[in-house]
């Protein structure tokens, strides 16, 4: 009667692992989604860029829906770590993901 109980309990925990690493993680962004908020970051860099000078400065704090559009440095400078520089909704959590272009509107990163 044990063995029938180890073998259901066995049967049991091999079906949680493997059905808990079937689960999609849900915090990484699709490459879709990366594209879409690049492309869109870009754009709305290239267009305040016509009517100023850009430094380290937050463009956009929802360019997508859970995504911020940001500017930085390449090399990343001093300046671009400072919370005034940063878009608010990213280091409130209000967004999860971000782009990052240069002052040039030229794609760093994106997460």
């Amino acid at each position: 009667m044990h063995q029938k109980h180890l073998l259901i309990f066995v049967i049991l925990m091999s079906f949680l692992f493997i059905s808990a690493g079937c689960q999609r993680v849900s915090n990484i962004p699709s490459s879709n989604k990366v594209s879409k908020a690049k492309e869109l970051c870009i754009q709305k860099c290239l267009q305040i860029k016509a009517e100023q000078d850009l430094n380290s400065e937050c463009l956009d704090n929802e360019i997508l829906t859970g995504w911020v559009c940001d500017v930085a440095h390449l090399p990343r400078q001093q300046v671009d770590n400072l919370p005034e520089n940063q878009c608010s909704a990213y280091r409130r959590g209000q967004a999860k993901h971000f782009i990052e272009v240069t002052p040039e509107c030229e794609f760093i990163r994106g997460y």
